[in-house]
């Protein structure tokens, strides 16, 4: 070992420093070889003390050792060189005795590198500077920098000081415009303070040191790009500081137009008030203004379009010649999915429609078509369209097509095939259908050949940790959560967990005293073990339980026949593989189950003769059921089914066990939601049992807030069985959930429920109703649920089940006051415009009880005006 490398080894910087300084192009070029072994020999234990010694020192040897510009910065640059790297200063104080060129060279090769290598901002600044090259402008440059001047200004002086004194001022000024996703990290280092970035480059501007006409174009100019709203805050606010000048202002008149059109609304609000001020000043021609009109009046934003109506309304009103071209654009209001919006612009649009000519006073009442039926009452007389009640709802619901379970392929034939799946579910999870023809996959292949199967299995598992771990270690942990069930069975082919331990768990399972999920995980472990412990001990040919389609069912003449195949083969069953089969086999069409089981009882086998009396036994009937309340939440308690505790093994026995809103309630470590799709497969004709033990997970994410429970709901909704209270009120949760994935899910979800036919709107809209008295779900987020679901066409659907949800919030405004419980149902406005829309869309028409009494209420609150709105509709009188 040379004494340079031990003198890394030791992490002796200054010494490596030393000894290169003595040292030749050439002895340096000799002893690289040495620093590249020691580096890969560091990388094996990244995080050990050796490694943390070491590094700042191997970082600078390798440098200096190199005499190529991309060497050099592949080097200084390398992900496993990043956590301890050398000073800065240490490192240009030996590179740079090199060629300017070959400096200039390093320091834009490191200036590309993407941000997350961490290259030392102080390393490339260095370089440019003893270079003299000009500046680089890359991300990872302009954030170093941003970094560099807004973290030192408390020792180095203000920002705008040390702005001041930056000889490259102007280029990285201009980069950071260019730069994406630039705003969080300018808008941190900014804030709002004297010494903020805004109000520095704002000040160097008034001073002349930066070209205003340039930093007010790259301020709109990257508003005009758009960018997460972090970009829009900062370059907006920087916007506002410079404090445009009315000629300025006019000058972009189109950019301000194309910001109000198309920007976020923060962005847009900025360019409207701008464009609204020079149009009252009568800088902004009509023409110009009414362009601007139909674009804003076109965004779906309320504050926005609101303000866009008062602006028409002065404008109008200073001066009566605009009419025949600001009231057309006015119209374009009438098309807003807000009520309140078509009225304000039919009322503004009243006011001044006797100035308008005729041409134009017949292109307002074909706008006009577009309102809501009740201000379409209203502008019969003033505009000429034509009456409601001459024209007769016909709605047409639409319902998504209900999804047509997939039928499973046969298991891969060669091993090779078979190993490039496992990879694929390894990488992906995957789902239920891929995970179970995978699982009979290894069960065939290990039963044909074994050997040729361990061998293509290799490659893919390579990279597993406990494939190089300690087979005891990896014991310890294999059925421990630490292991997915097909690395368990993968870790039994290759011999990493012993048949002792596989025995053991077989034999004495877990406890069944868990939480409420236990019994669904204790049945999906079970046999996935005992199936793993017949692989070393007498494998199985194939795999009794594999579903026949993807959501788990199994059909009865299937299962027949692979019992047949044990037969002739003379296979032992495996208890919980057959277990599992029985439950998932269909037994709803009775003719297919009849000729089943004829057949099974004909094979003479006990197990045939099992499923005979199975399949005879006809569809099982639900257990019962009643509801209790926890707190804010409604949940569901199931009795035991019978049919369960008589054949079964022990863990399956527990599938069976009655439900326990407060006996359940025991810590869950069921942390791997991935877990979840695969307890729907255990009963794929039992739903309401899974429903049942994952109700209160789901509530989570309306009472608690939590993320990700509700993305079992379309699953479930896509299941065989019954839908009952426990389902629905999954579902009802998911609805009113706080993340907008689990809303979505639960949308989905009730669609899928609705065009099976399977959705109880009456049950589901009273439980909504109950849970929302009772603060489990916030009005709000019911409102954006159904307002999602009833924009893809179902509009029948969603008044179904609000007709049964609006009375039981509206009954207790009934004992308030002019506010009444108003507080207590914030939103409640907007169930009530959700509500109005489908019932103008689906022509419902009767009384709904409270409504009346909400609608009579004096003011113009969201909550008046909708319900004034849903009982004009529900009232309209349809033509013969």
């Amino acid at each position: 070992m040379s004494v340079l490398v031990e003198a890394v080894r030791g992490g002796r910087t200054a010494e490596v420093v030393s000894l290169l300084d003595g040292m030749t192009d050439g002895e340096r070029r000799a002893v690289f070889p040495e620093l590249k072994e020691l580096r890969k020999e560091l990388r094996a234990d990244r995080w050990g003390a050796a490694t943390r010694r070491a590094h700042p020192a191997l970082h600078v040897a390798g440098a200096a050792c190199q005499t190529g510009a991309a060497a050099v910065a592949s080097w200084l640059g390398a992900s496993d060189m990043r956590w301890w790297q050398a000073q800065p200063a240490v490192l240009i104080d030996v590179l740079g005795d090199r060629d300017p060129a070959w400096l200039a060279d390093v320091a834009h090769r490191l200036a590309r590198r993407p941000v997350g290598a961490d290259v030392a901002y102080e390393l490339m600044s260095g370089l440019v500077r003893l270079s003299g090259c000009p500046v680089p402008t890359t991300e990872a440059y302009v954030r170093g920098w941003l970094l560099h001047v807004g973290s030192t200004w408390y020792r180095e002086g203000t920002v705008h000081e040390r702005l001041r004194r930056e000889p490259h001022l102007t280029e990285l000024v201009a980069a950071v415009f260019e730069t994406d996703d630039i705003g969080s990290l300018l808008g941190w280092l900014s804030g709002d303070g004297p010494n903020s970035w805004t109000g520095a480059l704002a000040q160097l501007t008034a001073e002349g040191t930066l070209d205003r006409r340039t930093m007010v174009d790259a301020c709109v100019a990257r508003l005009l790009r758009g960018g997460r709203p972090a970009d829009h805050r900062v370059f907006l606010r920087l916007l506002k500081t410079l404090d445009l000048t009315r000629d300025e202002e006019l000058e972009r008149t189109a950019d301000w137009l194309a910001l109000a059109a198309d920007a976020a609304s923060t962005v847009a609000s900025h360019a409207q008030s701008v464009l609204g001020a020079l149009a009252l000043d009568g800088a902004l021609p009509v023409r110009r203004l009414a362009e601007m009109s139909e674009a804003v009046l076109f965004r779906t934003e309320k504050k926005l379009v609101r303000a866009q109506l008062v602006l028409l309304g002065k404008v109008l009103a200073r001066d009566a010649g605009t009419a025949d071209e600001l009231l057309p654009a006015a119209a374009q209001a009438f098309g807003h999915a807000d009520s309140e919006v078509q009225e304000r612009a039919l009322k503004l649009i009243e006011r001044h429609v006797e100035r308008a000519g005729a041409g134009v006073r017949g292109e307002l009442g074909v706008a006009a078509e577009q309102l809501i039926p009740a201000l379409r009452a209203r502008a019969v007389g003033v505009l000429g369209v034509a009456p409601v009640a001459s024209q007769t709802v016909v709605h047409e619901e639409v319902l998504p097509p209900a999804p047509e379970p997939v039928r499973l392929a046969s298991a891969p034939e060669s091993a090779a095939e078979l190993a490039e799946e496992v990879g694929a579910l390894l990488a992906s999870g995957g789902d239920v259908a891929t995970f179970e023809r995978t699982l009979d996959g290894l069960v065939r292949h290990a039963h044909q050949d074994r050997e040729s199967l361990i061998e293509a299995l290799g490659p893919v598992v390579a990279r597993l940790w406990w494939v190089v771990g300690e087979s005891e270690h990896v014991r310890q942990y294999a059925f421990g959560g630490r292991l997915s069930h097909l690395e368990v069975m993968l870790a039994t082919l290759l011999g990493k967990v012993r048949p002792d331990a596989l025995h053991s768990a077989v034999q004495n399972g877990t406890s069944a005293r868990g939480c409420v999920h236990s019994p669904l995980t204790q049945a999906f472990h079970a046999r996935v073990a005992q199936v793993a412990y017949r692989t070393v001990t007498e494998p199985l040919p194939f795999l009794l339980s594999t579903p026949t389609w993807s959501t788990g069912l199994l059909e009865p003449d299937e299962l027949v026949a692979r019992l047949d195949g044990y037969r002739r083969l003379g296979a032992r069953v495996s208890v919980a593989d057959f277990d599992q089969a029985l439950l998932r086999v269909r037994r709803t069409d009775g003719p297919a189950s009849a000729a089943a089981a004829e057949k099974a009882a004909a094979l003479g086998t006990r197990e045939g003769k099992r499923l005979a009396r199975w399949l005879a036994s006809g569809p099982s009937a639900p257990p019962t059921s009643r509801r209790r309340t926890a707190g804010a939440r409604l949940l569901v308690e199931l009795g035991e089914l019978p049919e369960l505790q008589e054949e079964f093994s022990r863990e399956f026995r527990h599938l069976g066990r009655p439900v326990s809103v407060y006996e359940d309630r025991r810590h869950c470590y069921h942390w791997d939601d991935t877990l979840r799709q695969h307890w729907l497969a255990l009963l794929p004709e039992r739903r309401e049992i899974v429903a049942a033990r994952l109700l209160r997970d789901v509530s989570a994410v309306a009472v608690d807030d939590t993320r990700g429970a509700a993305a079992i709901l379309p699953l479930l909704a896509e299941s065989g069985g019954e839908a009952g209270d426990a389902l629905h009120l999954c579902l009802a949760y998911g609805l009113g959930a706080r993340h907008e994935e689990d809303r979505l899910a639960a949308v989905d979800a009730l669609l899928v429920l609705a065009a099976r036919g399977q959705l109880d709107m009456a049950l589901l809209g009273a439980d909504l109703g109950q849970l929302v008295r009772r603060g489990a779900v916030k009005p709000s987020r019911l409102a954006e649920s159904v307002r999602a679901a009833a924009a893809t066409g179902a509009n029948a659907t969603i008044w179904g089940l609000l007709r049964d949800t609006l009375p039981v919030l509206l009954a207790d405004l009934a004992t308030g006051g002019p506010d009444g419980q108003a507080a207590k149902v914030r939103g409640l406005g907007e169930l009530l415009a959700v509500a109005a829309e489908c019932a103008e869309r689906s022509g419902a028409r009767g009384e709904l009880p409270h409504l009346a009494r909400t609608a009579d209420r004096r003011g113009s609150s969201r909550l008046v005006t909708q319900a004034r709105r849903l009982h004009s509709a529900l009232a309209l009188e349809v033509a013969a």
